[in-house]
């Protein structure tokens, strides 16, 4: 009778031990199937402003088109600092996600939280960042930046006739792109149209900022009253250049721009401004997440690839930067519904 009980007794531990065993398995399966789910975080420079607001849009979409196989989303800190942003990379970090994308206010203060990123075997890129290149795994640039400030320049000049004072305006000093822009204009310039005269030595500063744009823009003209041109590397600094001369009836200063179609499009159809160039927030939102994403799944990153944006579509990667060719140039008489989506 004991050995009966005995044997009873160890075939339902034996019984027990293996529905143990199953449900540790599927266990174990659903963390698999989880792991295959990548976090993919874009780290913007600013919330709340139109540009980063459509750069969402093409994180959003890469993550609806890729449901099931990514989580991508977008943060931003308030006011674009760029110590509230090293600190989002930081709790990404802790987080574990398995990308990070950033476009940083201030590349140098970002580099050492990227360093540790990389430690932690957390997938990077960077854009509008092409200093960052050694750091991350590749930077994502529009176009060559150098050609996009000549540009900007070339067509400031040319509506001011070659002559005159201007002023110009960045988002920030430590913003690479804005000040690669700036500096290869300016070089331009001097080589080029030697009646142009700059009315400060360094670029003002908006960070970004509506407000500070706009207080600047009247100190600016308060301040010279003879200003016949002015540059912006930011949005903020052309629209509200544009919208204060636009109160005052002025078409006298020639005033060039970063644009967005939805704000730069009343000013270049009212001749407020009369150039503006871009390239699309979305899209650039979308081709960074997409190439991280394929660095994860293990796809060969090289020259000539396909990701998938207009722009994008053949790729060229130099010293770990991916070059897209998608500038856009934004021409009155243009905006008609439709046209722009953005």
């Amino acid at each position: 009778m004991m050995k009966k009980k005995i044997l009873v007794l160890m075939s339902v531990l034996m019984v027990l031990s293996l529905l143990t065993a199953c449900g540790a398995q599927d266990n174990a399966q659903s963390k698999d199937d989880g792991d295959d789910v990548f976090e993919i975080v874009m780290v913007a420079k600013h919330e709340g402003i139109p540009w980063f607001d459509d750069m969402r849009k093409g994180v959003d979409e890469f993550n609806d088109e890729y449901k099931g196989k990514v989580k991508a989303w977008q943060i931003a800190p308030e006011g674009g600092d760029p110590a509230k942003q090293v600190q989002m990379v930081e709790d990404l970090i802790a987080q574990d996600v398995d990308a990070i994308v950033v476009v940083p206010n201030d590349p140098d203060a970002m580099r050492p939280v990227l360093e540790r990123a990389k430690d932690k075997g957390i997938i990077i890129i960077s854009h509008e960042a092409a200093g960052l290149a050694d750091v991350v795994d590749y930077d994502v640039e529009a176009f060559d930046n150098e050609s996009f400030g000549v540009l900007m320049f070339d067509e400031l000049a040319k509506a001011m006739g070659g002559k005159g004072k201007f002023a110009a305006m960045v988002g920030g000093l430590t913003m690479e792109t804005h000040m690669a822009w700036y500096n290869a204009g300016m070089e331009h310039i001097k080589e080029n149209y030697p009646e142009m005269v700059a009315v400060s030595e360094q670029p003002y500063e908006d960070k970004n900022d509506d407000k500070i744009a706009r207080d600047k823009s009247l100190e600016i003209l308060n301040a010279h009253p003879d200003l016949a041109g002015f540059v912006g590397t930011s949005v903020s600094a052309g629209s509200n250049m544009a919208s204060i001369l636009k109160e005052k009836n002025n078409k006298d200063v020639k005033v060039v721009s970063l644009g967005i179609p939805s704000v730069s499009g009343p000013y270049l159809e009212d001749g407020f401004m009369v150039h503006a160039q871009t390239w699309r927030p979305a899209d650039a939102g979308y081709v960074s997440v997409n190439l991280a994403y394929k660095m994860l799944n293990g796809e060969e990153i090289k020259d000539g690839i396909d990701l998938a944006r207009p722009g994008y579509e053949s790729i060229k990667i130099v010293d770990k930067i991916v070059y897209g060719n998608a500038p856009l140039e934004l021409k009155k008489g243009t905006f008609e519904p439709g046209n722009y989506p953005f």
